[in-house]
């Protein structure tokens, strides 16, 4: 039996919340599964995950293949990370030392997005206020 970890829509329409599961592949998408391991909402802002790290673990130790999605999630999270540096065979702090270094770098990397999209709406703004300007102008020449 394949075990795939995918996702399983849930909620309303037009108001989709997902279940992180581990599932044999040949079962449908809404349909049966193994095992809940957590939860996703893409629309928040910003989009809400939570996943059971053990869990996750296990069933990526046991051979489950996540689908693209569920990858993206895995690796935002850090558990892909921890998954292959447990696989290298470091120790319990070695790790927990790189996971720490890895998401200073990700929180870092997160501000210079934030900071660059705030001057980008700032610069957007200032030219829109000028296009503004200029339709006064000429609409006061005439």
């Amino acid at each position: 039996m394949a075990v795939k970890l995918r996702l399983r829509r849930m909620g309303k329409k037009k108001q989709p919340v997902y279940k992180v599961v581990a599932a044999d592949s040949r079962s449908p998408r809404d349909g049966k599964f193994i095992e809940a391991i957590g939860l996703y909402n893409p629309k928040t802002d910003p989009a809400l995950v939570e996943i059971k790290e053990e869990r996750a673990l296990y069933w990526l130790g046991a051979g489950a293949q996540p689908t693209d999605t569920v990858k993206n999630l895995l690796s935002q999270h850090g558990i892909l990370l921890k998954k292959e540096l447990k696989k290298k065979g470091l120790t319990e702090e070695q790790i927990s030392a790189k996971l720490d270094e890895w998401k200073k770098v990700k929180e870092a990397n997160l501000a210079s997005a934030l900071k660059k999209r705030a001057e980008k709406a700032k610069a957007k703004k200032q030219v829109s206020a000028e296009k503004e300007e200029i339709k006064s102008e000429s609409a006061a020449e005439v």
